[in-house]
């Protein structure tokens, strides 16, 4: 079971609302806020399809760029005994801790299937 649906490179989060009876959604990876809607599942896609459709359109009249830019860096907040870990770790193989944490994410990209959702990160 998944909560996301993907259409031309883009995702969508889902959540179903019990009191609306209605599922909703937003687009992912952007830089505004586009939400979307349905009653079904196949409404909810529609409604995807069609949002993301109208962005990219907006955005081409507008001459601006649809993707959200990535500068690269980010904080990552561990629990001190991973953090010691991961240190232990970059410096038995002679790399920073930076570097590390880049192959760990390439790692966990390339095995991403094998991701299990109950995993505990302390």
């Amino acid at each position: 079971m998944s909560n996301y649906l993907t259409y031309k490179g883009y995702l969508g989060t889902v959540n179903f609302d019990s009191d609306d009876e209605a599922f909703h959604g937003k687009i992912n990876g952007i830089n505004d806020l586009i939400t979307f809607e349905g009653q079904s599942v196949k409404a909810l896609k529609k409604a995807f399809e069609e949002a993301v459709d109208d962005y990219l359109k907006t955005c081409q009249e507008l001459g601006k760029q649809p993707d959200k830019t990535y500068k690269g860096s980010f904080n990552v907040r561990i629990s001190t005994e991973l953090h010691k870990k991961a240190t232990t770790i970059a410096t038995k193989k002679q790399i920073s801790l930076n570097d590390f944490v880049k192959r760990a994410i390439y790692y966990a990209i390339a095995h991403e299937k094998d991701i299990d959702n109950n995993l505990a990160c302390n």
